[in-house]
């Protein structure tokens, strides 16, 4: 009887999560019809996978409903990373990027997307396997124990705090793979300078 309410606090604890982090999930629409998912990175700032974007414009959702068009401000398919900007900007709740510690095998992990016409549906798994502290450079892909669907690329991938650890790409292999948010964060920062140039 003692685990009972134990049960109940995480399940309370990880429903709120999801709440927290379907807030900065977004639904990315492009001309070609295609859905795909997109985390709230910065003030009027989308990123999602470049194989979701088709077409030269795409419309985003966010988790009120309200619907904006987007335009596509880096696109690197090598990476599968796109950014897109958006307006009008209102003051909304921005991904938390967790930059420590290093992530462990066996850490409880999620992902939100939109898969088959749902909207922000909720995944729940582990971490594959932790990343190799040995290098300097971050890993290519974050592997985890988490079913994902056509709908969840370019959504969140979080950690239980509701922390983005990285995007969500593909399915290989029966795991899925997830672009490190440090990955991501140093792409936003070349591809920013090479805009300015």
């Amino acid at each position: 009887m003692t685990g009972e309410p134990v049960a109940a606090d995480l399940a309370h604890a990880l429903a709120a999560v999801v709440d927290e982090v379907r807030r900065v999930t977004v639904q990315v629409r492009t001309q070609a019809a295609t859905v795909g998912a997109g985390v709230l990175w910065g003030r009027g700032l989308v990123i999602t996978n470049a194989h979701v974007i088709r077409g030269d414009r795409a419309h985003v959702t966010l988790s009120d409903g309200e619907t904006a068009r987007a335009r596509i401000v880096a696109h690197d398919p090598r990476r599968d990373l796109a950014a897109l900007e958006f307006e009008p900007w209102r003051d909304r709740p921005l991904a938390a990027v967790r930059t420590s510690p290093p992530l462990r095998a066996g850490e409880l992990v999620l992902a939100i997307g939109h898969p088959g016409g749902l909207v922000n549906a909720a995944t729940l798994g582990i971490i594959h396997g932790a990343e190799s502290g040995l290098e300097r450079r971050p890993a290519r892909w974050i592997r985890a124990d988490v079913r994902l669907a056509p709908g969840f690329s370019g959504g969140p991938l979080a950690d239980a705090t509701g922390r983005l650890i990285g995007i969500n790409a593909m399915m290989q292999g029966g795991l899925a793979l997830a672009i490190p948010a440090a990955v991501v964060t140093a792409w936003l920062r070349r591809a920013h300078a090479l805009v300015e140039a």
